[in-house]
């Protein structure tokens, strides 16, 4: 044993000597997280991120059958879920993985907001963030299309044309996402290549640089607990908000696990570019409330096109959420902004009401 322990001594010393782990885990060490009655909020950052790894995973393994073509991706999908043992599996954990992480970055986005945690110095923390529910609707958008199935491919067809009303820039940004004037093989060969290349590798950088700032940092304290002094104390990072944490992502996997295996996806029938479009088709919950409220603008507004200013209005929306610590002024310690409060609570309520006004509204109005 004694030699054993010799031989794992050395690995350990050269291994720390040539990557420096001992020094990135006396960092985790010394890191510690407030306690207080907001404290669970915390843990959905790292349900999200292991929501992610989960999507990599799993589209890794579905990489290894899939073959991004008009021709042949609706077949490989085909035989994953029917021919490549657990493949039905791996292909239902991706998908609801997906919709899970949706929900539970955008719940840490506007549990962030109504925290105010994006005061200075967590403003370069926020604006990451923000850019990541974004990447986040990115990878939504574009792995919607690789099935080539008819939903995907009409639901394509409508999101890449309301890009298309976008003053200036539009008709260039629409045959730019579609490789052409029309949705095609040329579309699916390019959100292919957006899906499992540029976001994944965006994502990661984006996530390295929003987990060091709140290294750097470290978890926020609300302005109304700052005010009544109401924290609990701390408790360190590792191990034991970690081993939290954990409990977290088990509880994730369970669900995972559990709607995967009792609401696995389905394929439906394959695209056909020649067919009508489906009656009442709907984009995915994600972007409900924004293609109902597009349904719902008038065609011209003061003269202007109505869907024109609906995405135009987003887009300040979005623009809004990114440089919110500037716009914030009450910054001090104790200090929390009314109006970011109502702000965010009223962003909330529009997106749950539009879209259950979108599901329950009647398709061939």
């Amino acid at each position: 044993m004694t030699n054993q322990r010799r031989w794992y001594r050395r690995f350990g010393d050269w291994l720390d000597d040539r990557t420096g782990l001992s020094a990135l885990s006396a960092v985790a060490e010394k890191k510690d997280v407030p306690v207080h009655r907001h404290t669970i909020w915390y843990y959905l950052g790292g349900m999200s991120l292991f929501l992610f790894l989960c999507q990599l995973v799993s589209g890794v393994l579905l990489l290894f059958y899939y073959r991004p073509s008009a021709g042949e991706a609706f077949e490989s999908v085909h035989f994953i879920m029917a021919e490549v043992k657990f493949g039905w599996l791996v292909r239902s954990l991706h998908a609801w993985a997906a919709n899970l992480m949706v929900f539970t970055v955008f719940i840490h986005l506007f549990s962030v907001f109504l925290l105010k945690a994006y005061r200075a110095p967590r403003d370069l923390t926020w604006m990451s963030g923000v850019v990541l529910f974004v990447l986040t609707l990115a990878f939504g958008f574009t792995g919607y299309l690789l099935p080539w199935n008819e939903l995907a491919f009409f639901a394509t067809k409508v999101g890449t044309e309301i890009v298309g009303v976008v003053p200036f820039i539009g008709e260039f940004a629409k045959n730019l996402a579609r490789g052409g004037t029309d949705v095609t093989g040329a579309t699916l060969t390019r959100f292919y290549a957006i899906h499992v290349a540029i976001l994944p590798a965006a994502t990661i950088l984006l996530v390295g640089l929003h987990l060091l700032q709140v290294q750097r940092h470290g978890m926020s304290i609300p302005p109304s607990v700052e005010k009544d002094g109401s924290t609990r104390g701390s408790m360190k990072f590792v191990p034991n908000f970690l081993l939290r944490d954990a409990v977290g992502w088990l509880v994730a996997l369970a669900v995972l696990a559990a709607l995967a295996a009792f609401f696995p996806a389905h394929l439906g029938e394959k695209a056909d570019a020649f067919a009508p479009a489906p009656v009442g088709i709907k984009p995915e919950w994600y972007f409900m409330y924004m293609f109902h409220t597009l349904k719902l603008l008038p065609s011209h507004i003061l003269g202007l096109e109505g869907e024109m200013l609906g995405v135009m209005a987003f887009a300040l929306a979005g623009l809004f959420l990114l440089l919110v610590p500037f716009l914030d002024r009450k910054r001090a310690p104790g200090e929390a902004s009314r109006l970011m409060t109502v702000i965010a609570l009223a962003m909330i309520a529009y997106i749950i009401v539009l879209t259950v006004m979108g599901y329950t509204a009647n398709p061939t109005q």
